[in-house]
């Protein structure tokens, strides 16, 4: 009976934290935002997506390079690895392919995007969470396609923008493709040594 009383109060706590998250700014959300904010980032963020989408404006392409510090003290790097790539053919040939498949990787960037704007240092708690987020998604993405130890990892992000619906004119294509990309590179981060398994 006690196991009962406590899945039903640890229920009904989740479900008050997340109401109270997704509610108007009110007196109550306001007081307790940290204790609320603890509760629902990272695994229970809401928002309204689902009801009135957000497309894609651009498209991005992440890539990573891994660094492994040798006993010699010397740091060999290796060649870029396109993450997105990776995604796009991983869920290509799936009929029902998963959310996390598909928006992982696309969400950890957009909400480190959120949390560092257009430089990378960190002013909150929750900005160092999502670059940890970030930088365990792309470290174990790279473990699994790479024999070699690496103890460091850097992001390269590429942005080409997306044309207008409707706009199929030969010109805009070409003029789209020819808009310059944004190229951003993040600085290097310490990953827990990962390798083969």
């Amino acid at each position: 009976m006690a196991v009962v009383v406590l899945c039903l109060a640890a229920a009904l706590t989740h479900v008050l934290l997340v109401f109270l998250h997704v509610a108007p700014p009110n007196a109550v959300s306001q007081l307790y935002s940290r204790p609320i904010n603890a509760w629902v980032y990272p695994l229970f963020e809401q928002n309204w997506r689902l009801f009135a989408p957000d497309p894609e404006s651009v498209n991005r392409q992440i890539s990573a390079r891994v660094g492994r510090t040798t006993p010699e003290g010397t740091v060999e790097l290796s060649d870029w690895f396109d993450l997105s790539a990776a995604d796009r053919a991983a869920v290509k040939h799936q009929p029902f392919p998963s959310h996390t498949a598909q928006n992982m990787l696309r969400r950890a960037w957009s909400s480190y995007l959120e949390a560092f704007g257009t430089d990378d240092r960190p002013r909150s708690a929750r900005a160092v969470m999502m670059q940890t987020y970030l930088a365990n998604i792309a470290a174990e993405r790279v473990a699994a396609h790479r024999r070699e130890p690496f103890d460091s990892l850097q992001l390269r992000v590429t942005t080409r923008p997306i044309g207008a619906p409707g706009t199929t004119t030969a010109r805009h294509r070409e003029a789209v493709t020819a808009a310059p990309a944004d190229i951003r590179y993040l600085p290097w981060w310490k990953v827990t040594p990962h390798g083969a398994h």
